[in-house]
């Protein structure tokens, strides 16, 4: 009792200083707070990997364009060097095929002559023929297209050796060409004074089987070949001819007698098969044959040749119009003022089937004539037309054009707006005075 510590102080015991010594322990070996960074540590490596890698560059604007520019000189250069590797590999081929260019404008630049070729040996030699020499065997040139060579097709044949150069793609005759009307005429058949029965009947035979060829063919009869046209001059013939093309949607093909006669034996016959096989690709198709007496006249012994080859053109004609093959929609218009003289052969029916004939204008058909040329005309009061329509001379529809153009002269050479009665009678008497192709009685005495 009374072993109490002085001052009241607690003695500590072995466990209490076993407390305080772990308390200093515990202090002293307390871990270091942490750096203060962002994001996650990078774990350094070792080795020759960590030796051999390139830090991470961020490049500068700068170094960006810099890279930029040297990428596209690299494209460039490459590029280049393509370019010079093609021309190195196609400069030869090149001067090779302007070399030989060369040679075949020099070639085709000398004259040429246009020939036929005959006959095909092999694929470089041929037989060919003009139409002024015999026949050669001449060679092909390489460049010649061989495929499009047949026989009997125009070519081109080098002037002095004649080997074949050329092939003329066209093989329509250039004449044959021309012929085909383009531009409808303006002429219609209101601009026709009179004529009525005739234009029913070239429309029965020639427009009506090319447009309706059922009608045809329901009443069982085949269509009329072609028509002729025949009368005085001036009465109509070729203004009708006018009036068909321009009322017809078919091709019309115009042609002069007189061009169908050639120079060199042979090509007038040609000419004629050129025309007609036009027709025929081009069909329907109506064929104008104007002044047809020019090589359609009758037979007799001929003392030229010219005059032989004249009526072998007319045979070649009648071949065509009614030989072995059928002309199908082909329709044939030939005109005439000299029917009497063309023979018979021409004229038989198969080859021409209508015959059309236009009679001096009667007074009904002259007063209508009279109404058509003086519709845009100035008349004065006084003009009297019915003086001319009812005079006993004889007019043809091409005089009664002429009377009133020439009176529209006169009336311009005064001056005058309006054409009077003088001018028409004055008119009158000047186109009757030429026409009779004669003088008055006593003028040079």
């Amino acid at each position: 009792m009374g072993h109490g510590t002085p001052g009241g102080l607690h003695r500590q015991g072995p466990g209490d200083r076993k407390q305080d010594g772990g308390d200093k322990k515990e202090k002293k070996f307390e871990p270091a707070a942490p750096p203060a960074r962002v994001g996650r540590k990078q774990r350094k490596q070792k080795g020759p990997e960590a030796a051999a890698r390139l830090p991470t560059v961020t490049p500068l604007t700068k170094c960006k364009l810099r890279l930029l520019k040297l990428e596209r000189i690299k494209d460039y250069l490459l590029m280049e060097e393509e370019f010079v590797t093609n021309q190195e590999r196609l400069k030869p081929q090149e001067e090779k095929a302007e070399e030989d260019r060369s040679k075949v404008d020099d070639l085709r630049g000398s004259p040429m002559s246009v020939g036929n070729l005959e006959e095909l040996i092999d694929e470089t030699h041929a037989i060919v023929s003009s139409s002024v020499g015999p026949e050669y065997y001449v060679g092909i040139l390489s460049f010649v297209d061989k495929d499009q060579l047949e026989p009997g097709c125009a070519i081109l044949m080098h002037n002095k050796v004649l080997s074949v150069v050329g092939l003329l793609q066209d093989e329509v005759d250039p004449m044959v060409s021309v012929m085909k009307v383009e531009k409808a005429p303006l002429e219609s058949y209101a601009d026709i004074g009179g004529l009525d029965a005739q234009i029913q009947e070239i429309k029965e035979a020639v427009e009506l089987p090319l447009t309706h060829p059922e009608l045809y063919e329901d009443i069982g009869i085949k269509p009329p070949k072609g028509v002729i046209l025949y009368g005085e001059p001036g009465t109509g013939k070729t203004l009708l001819a006018k009036a068909v093309a321009n009322s017809t949607s078919a091709t019309f093909l115009r042609v002069v007698g007189s061009e169908l006669i050639q120079k060199y034996l042979g090509d007038g016959p040609k000419l004629v098969r050129e025309l007609f096989r036009v027709a025929d690709d081009l069909s329907p198709s109506i064929v104008f044959i104007d002044e047809i007496d020019a090589i359609g006249t009758k037979r007799y012994d001929a003392h030229s040749g010219g005059e032989r080859e004249i009526q072998r053109t007319m045979l070649e004609l009648l071949n065509q119009l009614d030989g072995f093959d059928s002309r199908g929609d082909v329709k044939v218009i030939l005109a005439t003022n000299r029917i009497e003289s063309l023979d018979p052969a021409l004229l038989r029916p198969g080859r021409i089937d209508r015959k059309i004939e236009f009679p001096l204008p009667d007074i009904k058909t002259r007063r209508r004539i009279f109404q058509i040329h003086t519709s845009r005309m100035t008349l004065a009061d006084d003009v009297n037309l019915e003086e001319f329509v009812m005079t006993k001379d004889e007019f043809s529809g091409a005089d009664i054009k002429a009377i009133c153009t020439e009176a529209g002269l006169l009336a311009l050479r005064e001056r005058r707006m309006k054409v009077t009665h003088a001018d028409f009678k004055k008119a009158k008497d000047k186109v009757m005075f030429k026409k009779k192709e004669g003088v008055p009685e006593g003028l040079y005495m």
